[in-house]
């Protein structure tokens, strides 16, 4: 295991700094390090450090939603409280429709079917979209109309919403049926999410406070390891309740950083929010190598130019579903356009649950890994290119 992270960090380091050098995104170097040296191509990483892969990947994830919301203005989030909500599930909707309608005379598949690729597809990537939010707001970037905070929001929450329907669409394929309770179990999840992430961080910031009131202050690494600590523990409670009650732990983790934001004072919650910061530079190797690891390329072959056109055709649905969100705002076009770019790239979902209906057994299991490996390679690196390359044109700065 030790020389896999090590091949990961100096293999993953190096190409990125590389594809920088370029003025490419350094993803898009971590992402082809993880392809190369995963078990697919040279097939140099242990499989125990595999085998954790989807673990380090959310502990991943959750540094930079926890950095986010440390970053989060809720005065500019509450400026597009509508946009923010509709962007957490009418994109994906649009885009699930979109794979429903055509993937059936494209690739040739049936309704059903289609509907399973639509919701492996339907989600944006949080882990190509939430640090470029990040990065938007600490440099002032749209933040006067809330759109980095507002993509920022949706990127976290739309995750739950295709995860569902997901769910529910592959029960169908395999002869079942849909159960309402999944679908009451979306807006359940969301509020208790936030709720149980607001009690947290508020009682973490009483927690600091009587430390510090006893003369027993908590210095700032300490206050990181144990908030890291306890969003840890919020996902595990997703998972420990999950067959009562549905809960985001993802949105706890937001929600929790948010009160800490909110309670504590600006020095401390910057100070916290630049020390996650600096573990993300670490974090984010690992995302984007083992992302690219569950990558099988193979299968590119197998889904051809087909594949591909149903690719852009769901995408132009996706479009017209973040327009959809946009009416009634005072964005102008090229804000608006920035926001259909930001909705584009596909990764971590794409990763972790498009291998699902191939080993469910479904006949389309195979063509859904193929469009799903198909969509991460081209997306991932081409959404981030436009993201980093076009926001200082698209948008104003506070």
């Amino acid at each position: 295991m030790l020389t896999s992270l090590a091949l990961i960090f100096l293999v993953g380091l190096a190409m990125s700094a590389i594809c920088k050098q370029i003025r490419l995104p350094g993803i898009i170097g971590m992402l082809a390090t993880g392809i190369v040296l995963g078990p697919y191509v040279l097939d140099l990483l242990s499989p125990s450090i595999l085998g954790i892969s989807a673990e380090l990947r959310k502990l991943a994830l959750i540094i930079i939603l926890l950095k986010a919301g440390l970053s989060l203005n809720l005065s500019d989030l509450k400026k597009v409280g509508r946009p923010a909500i509709l962007m957490s599930f009418v994109p994906a909707s649009f885009e699930i429709c979109g794979y429903i309608l055509f993937a059936p005379m494209i690739l040739g598949v049936t309704r059903v079917e289609a509907a399973v690729m639509g919701a492996v597809m339907g989600t944006v990537s949080p882990a190509v979209v939430v640090p470029r939010m990040v990065k938007l707001m600490e440099e002032g970037y749209g933040t006067k109309k809330g759109i980095p905070q507002m993509i920022l929001a949706g990127a976290s929450c739309d995750d739950i919403f295709v995860i569902v329907l997901f769910t529910t669409f592959l029960q169908m394929a395999q002869g079942g049926h849909a159960n309402a309770k999944d679908f009451i179990n979306i807006p359940i999840s969301i509020v208790l999410g936030i709720v149980l992430g607001c009690i947290v961080g508020y009682l973490l910031y009483r927690f600091f406070e009587f430390a510090y009131k006893k003369n027993h202050c908590v210095r700032n690494s300490t206050k990181l390891i144990v908030i890291l600590g306890m969003s840890c523990l919020l996902l595990a409670i997703e998972e420990w309740v999950s067959a009562y009650v549905a809960v985001s732990g993802l949105l706890a983790v937001v929600s929790m950083a948010c009160m800490l934001k909110v309670k504590s004072t600006t020095f401390v919650s910057k100070r916290l929010s630049e020390k996650f910061g600096k573990l993300w530079i670490a974090a984010e190797v690992v995302l984007f190598v083992l992302v690219g690891a569950a990558v099988d390329i193979r299968y590119m072959a197998k889904a051809g130019a087909m594949a591909l056109l149903m690719i852009g055709a769901a995408l132009l649905f996706r479009a017209v579903g973040v327009c959809i969100c946009m009416l009634g705002t005072k964005l102008t076009w090229k804000e608006r356009v920035f926001c259909i770019i930001a909705y584009l790239p596909k990764a971590t979902v794409q990763a972790a649950i498009g291998s699902v209906p191939l080993a469910a057994g479904l006949s389309c299991g195979t063509l859904v890994l193929s469009v799903a490996v198909m969509a991460i390679v081209i997306t991932a690196p081409i959404g981030a290119l436009s993201i980093d390359s076009t926001y200082k044109h698209l948008l104003e700065k506070e």
